[in-house]
């Protein structure tokens, strides 16, 4: 269940240094954000923002950047973050955005994403809503527009109907399927450098098997 409407939420993301405002017009300018040129990786639908936090802590030679829609779970990103900042170290490589994903070709440049992450995304389980999935053909286009020509996606997920979609959405936009898996914690290959999500601990300890694929980006 998503969080919604805490008060104040807005006013905290409004205000708050780890956020890029108005982002539309950071595009094909990130490496001035970051004031690098790092590669940029995105999390579609960060959630609570740990995942992300993990991933820019093992990698500081990669730029983060977190995705989600909705304040009160951004919120929640930027408490964990604060909290981590005031007492552990300082992330530079990591930025969060309060956008619909939608908008995705409208804040970064062609080439300018290497990798997409997306992590037990809203399943949108009635067929009239295909297209809100985030990976439904219309969204593997919006990502087809931002990275790099050997970039890829990454999805993972416990839900086997998404799952499933999935596989036929990539194949019918084109896409490469690198690699897939409907049981990934027994997949020791694809296990290397997995860095778990709060979902991911949640339904794999409930015996939820978690399935995983890599999409290769349209050539």
């Amino acid at each position: 269940m998503r969080l919604r409407n805490i008060p104040g939420a807005k006013e905290v993301i409004e205000n708050s240094p780890y956020v890029v405002h108005e982002p539309q017009k950071q595009k094909g300018q990130w490496s001035h954000v970051f004031e690098n040129d790092h590669p940029i990786h995105i999390e579609v639908g960060m959630g609570k923002g740990r995942f992300l936090m993990d991933m820019a802590k093992i990698h500081p030679e990669v730029n983060y950047v977190g995705i989600e829609m909705y304040d009160s779970v951004l919120l929640r990103a930027l408490q964990k973050r604060e909290e981590y900042e005031q007492n552990e170290g300082t992330l530079t490589n990591l930025y969060f955005m309060c956008v619909d994903a939608r908008l995705l070709p409208e804040i970064f440049e062609k080439g300018e994403v290497e990798k997409i992450y997306l992590n037990f995304s809203d399943p949108w389980p009635k067929a009239r809503h295909a297209k809100r999935r985030l990976t439904s053909r219309q969204f593997l286009e919006r990502y087809d527009q931002i990275l790099i020509p050997e970039g890829s996606v990454e999805f993972k997920t416990d839900n086997r109907e998404l799952f499933e979609f999935s596989l036929e959405e990539v194949k019918e936009a084109g896409w490469t399927l690198e690699t897939s898996t409907f049981d990934l914690h027994h997949d020791e290959e694809l296990m290397k450098g997995n860095v778990m999500t709060e979902y991911e601990e949640k339904f794999s300890s409930m015996g939820n098997p978690i399935h995983k694929l890599i999409a290769l980006h349209r050539m």
